[in-house]
């Protein structure tokens, strides 16, 4: 669950290390007599300098500094500035390395840097051009053989002109793209890849991460035999990846991770190789490990996790004396986990998860003993967890969850693993067992604890000396009674998410409602029997779900303070109240807002009132409770919101027309209130509610015909492209659902309703090619099934009952989806018409042979 929480700091120095090492290294010799620079070359590298500000934020490299702070007028030898080599015979400057040097501004062609014809090697990486193209002057530096303009944000087209720098053999224009939303910058279009690297036979590195190229692996990469290291990940690349590139004879470093439609395999190794790392993770490469691989003999890092290979993992692999970081994850990997594996003591990555491996955990595992990330996750092993697992004293990371291990589990062997920080054993057969004393507690400080259904049935003393705790998950065990008055008021400072729910308890003590952790980011509890009023959380709570129990009370005003809520649950229980009126605009990052199944009364509040708080919310469900008045016309500003559930309350209002403008509403369910009168036709001829996928007005008090012009307008029922049943969820993010992978997904489930009081069923609906549900039940339709419906392929229920309709009924569905209407006729009901076969089903059955 907190496998990022563990790795992310290994990301940024991967990306860092890439920086530095893709960065042109610039040889320090010892000179008698240092070299004295030209003073055209001094003039132009002082005006580059002047076309840029010093922002400590435009790198973001820990140890960035400004390089160039040092450069001035008095010192005019610009041989001696930092980042500056000059070569020692002609003094002309041979050398820039401006990297993570806090630059900020924008670069151009005039730019006096294009002025240093004599420049071999330059590197502007870890800066801020701020959105700059790639000047097409830089062909101007014939003579570059290192380039590395990485996380620099430059943005655009990579220009052709780089083409021309025929002498270049390290070329990084890797990672420009925007950190927060991973919005790429560069892209390769026009020149595509193979035209851009043609001419550019010398490469030994070739770095192009995270640039949109969205093309095949050009195969004439393969005949580049001084290549070492290629870089590709995160490229939309396609197609079938050229098998002839893994046998480049000095080839060390294979990336492509990341390109999910990028198809391949790994072929047989008839040689051996020179391959150090080899990354193909998150691709469509499939196949099974050929054994052959034993042939990577300088092998140190495999990364293929969440592909598609399949087979026994190769007994060979285990020869790889060297290998320190295995990714097999999200696989289809079989059989047991080759006893070969107890060699490859240079082990400190071994990800497994998600496969179908099977067997026991081998006592061996303890040999591994540089390990510090083991996960075992989400496979099929079986017997008890071993002893020897303890002396793994370098292990960072333990995942042995959604197994079907089994036995009495010693925890005290854990709290002896004094580098252990993030333990998951939960959904297993494990019974765990802890001792008296817990002398070690105090010892070991666990950040995230995961002991789901682990058959516990008290809370585990331990946990009192773990203040360090950032997640705790004891879901699903059969802890009864209430949380003890330790757990409330120990000073855990540091935790951030809690998650209690599907047990048995019966209330908060009511001494203790204001939870004492000052940095909990999620409290989730729902599904037990806890009673008493709200508990208050602090303010930095991201994730609230109290949902499913017995609460009851008024929701507490404290809860206005809560800036960084992103979830608020409070569905199914017995609170309230009204609902304070400061909630809505308390929270700039508010995805999700449920209430319903209570008795909360009085009005609406203002959510989205100011149009900029609130402006991530997706869902709001406030049903089943005692609402009064109208929506609030405030909503029309929640322009992310994709469901509104208001149904079973007391509001009193017209058909609230001004929501269709809502671009990603898909979801509008307004049952059983009391809205009412004629809703009219669009005034605007504009497409409303055209995302929209279910809708429900019935058991209102709406009259007169239902517009046509809104079911034309319905657009995203029309097109049968559906992605499964997405159109019925919400989903929402926040900074703690990427930390541990929590899910922040919603799910509704509900049924296309027409409203109340409405004359007939337009024949427009078969135009809605994409309809799963619907239910006209409990109207006064009058006349015949429109023979349109037919066209509704997918349609998975029908409620026609309850009308006034007449003619045939359809032999695809039972009695029941059209009972209450005594002028229809047909084979289920008991009203038989005078012949069937005047008017077929238009709904074809699984027999009918399409003539």
């Amino acid at each position: 669950m907190c496998l990022v929480a563990v790795l992310r700091g290994l990301v940024l120095k991967l990306l860092m290390f890439k920086i530095a090492v893709f960065t042109p290294c610039f040889a320090s010799h010892a000179h008698a007599v240092q070299p004295f620079c030209h003073d055209d070359e001094s003039s132009a590298l002082l005006q580059f300098k002047e076309s840029f500000v010093i922002v400590h934020t435009a790198s973001r490299y820990e140890g960035a500094y400004p390089k160039v702070l040092q450069w001035n007028s008095e010192t005019r030898n610009c041989c001696s500035w930092d980042g500056v080599e000059c070569d020692e015979q002609t003094g002309n400057v041979i050398g820039l390395d401006l990297t993570s040097s806090c630059l900020f501004g924008s670069i151009n062609s005039n730019s006096t840097l294009f002025s240093l014809r004599h420049i071999r090697m330059l590197s502007l990486a870890d800066n801020n051009f701020n959105h700059s193209q790639i000047p097409s002057a830089i062909m101007q530096l014939s003579g570059l053989t290192h380039l590395n303009l990485s996380s620099s944000y430059f943005y655009g087209q990579v220009p052709l002109e780089i083409s021309n720098l025929h002498k270049l053999s390290y070329l990084n224009l890797s990672h420009n793209y925007d950190p927060d939303t991973r919005e790429k910058f560069l892209q390769l279009k026009n020149p595509s890849l193979k035209t851009l690297v043609l001419n550019l036979t010398r490469l030994q590195g070739l770095y192009f991460s995270c640039i949109n190229i969205s093309s095949e692996v050009p195969g004439l990469l393969s005949n580049f035999t001084s290549l070492r290291w290629l870089f590709l990940e995160n490229c939309e690349l396609h197609g079938d990846f050229p098998t002839k590139l893994f046998h480049l004879s000095n080839l060390q470093v294979l990336s492509v991770v990341s390109n999910k439609n990028l198809a391949g395999h790994i072929p047989e190794f008839h040689e051996r190789s020179t391959l150090t790392g080899l990354r193909l993770a998150n691709t469509g490469f499939s196949g099974r490990l050929p054994s052959s691989i034993e042939k990577l003999e300088s092998l140190e890092k495999l990364h293929i996790g969440s592909c598609f290979f399949s087979g026994a993992i190769p007994h060979s692999l285990g020869k790889h004396a060297n290998i320190t970081d295995l990714v097999l994850y999200e696989n289809n990997f079989i059989g047991h986990i080759p006893s070969s594996f107890q060699n490859l003591t240079q082990l400190t990555i071994l990800l497994l998860r998600q496969n179908k491996i099977t067997g026991s955990i081998p006592p061996w595992l303890g040999n591994l003993t540089k390990i510090e990330v083991l996960e075992l996750s989400k496979n099929k092993l079986e017997g008890p967890i071993p002893q020897s697992v303890s002396k793994l004293m370098n292990l960072e990371y333990l995942s042995l969850a959604f197994n079907n291990l089994s036995g009495f589990l010693e925890f005290d062997m854990f709290l002896n693993m004094k580098s252990l920080t993030n333990l998951e054993l939960g959904c297993n057969n494990l019974s765990l067992v802890f001792g008296k004393t817990n002398t070690n507690a105090t010892r070991s400080k666990f950040k995230s604890l995961e002991l789901a259904f682990c058959n516990l049935i008290e809370f585990p003393n331990f946990l009192r000396y773990q203040n360090e705790l950032e997640l705790l998950d004891l879901n699903g065990n059969k802890i009864y009674g209430q949380i003890p008055k330790w757990m409330l008021n120990t000073s855990v400072d540091t935790l951030m998410a809690l998650n209690i729910g599907r047990n048995l308890l019966t209330g908060f003590n009511q001494q203790s409602t204001v939870l004492p952790w000052v940095n909990l980011r999620l409290f989730e509890v729902s599904y037990n029997m806890l009673q008493g009023p709200l508990p208050i959380p602090p303010p930095s709570i991201q994730l609230f779900d109290v949902s499913n129990n017995k609460l009851n009370e008024e929701v507490s005003h404290c809860f206005c303070n809560m800036s960084s809520l992103n979830a608020f649950k409070l569905s199914n229980n017995n609170l309230s109240g009204m609902v304070p009126h400061c909630l809505g605009n308390s929270s700039t990052s508010l995805s999700v807002l449920s209430l319903g199944n209570n008795s909360f009364h009085g009005v609406i509040p203002e959510i989205c009132s100011n149009g900029g708080s609130a402006s991530s919310l997706r869902l709001i469900d406030l049903s089943h409770n005692k609402f009064q008045g109208q929506l609030p016309r405030s909503w029309s500003n929640c322009l992310m919101l994709e469901g509104i559930v208001v149904s079973n309350n007391q509001l009193v209002d017209t058909f609230p027309s001004w929501l269709g403008f809502l671009p990603e509403l898909k979801l509008l369910v307004l049952h059983r209130n009391g809205f009412y009168g004629v809703i009219e036709k669009p005034k605007v001829d504009v497409d409303q509610f055209a995302q929209l996928h279910v809708i429900d007005l019935s058991s209102n008090n709406f009259t007169g015909l239902f517009p046509s012009q809104y079911i034309a307008s319905w657009n995203a029922m029309k097109s049968i492209e559906s992605n499964g049943l997405k159109y019925m969820s919400v989903e929402w993010n926040t900074s703690l659902t990427k930390k541990y992978g929590i899910s922040g997904f919603d799910v509704y489930e509900m049924t296309i309703c027409q409203t109340t009081n409405l004359k007939e069923i337009s024949d427009l609906f078969g135009k809605l090619k994409a309809l799963r549900s619907l239910n006209l039940s409990n109207n006064m339709f009058t006349g015949g099934i429109p023979s349109s419906l037919g066209n509704l392929t997918y349609l998975e229920s029908l409620d026609l009952s309850r009308n006034k309709l007449s003619g045939n009924q359809f032999n695809s569905f039972d009695a029941s989806s059209f009972e209450g209407n005594p002028g229809l006729c047909g084979d289920q009901l008991l009203k038989k018409c005078a012949t069937s076969s005047s008017s077929p089903s238009p709904f074809p059955s699984c027999e009918d042979d399409g003539d």
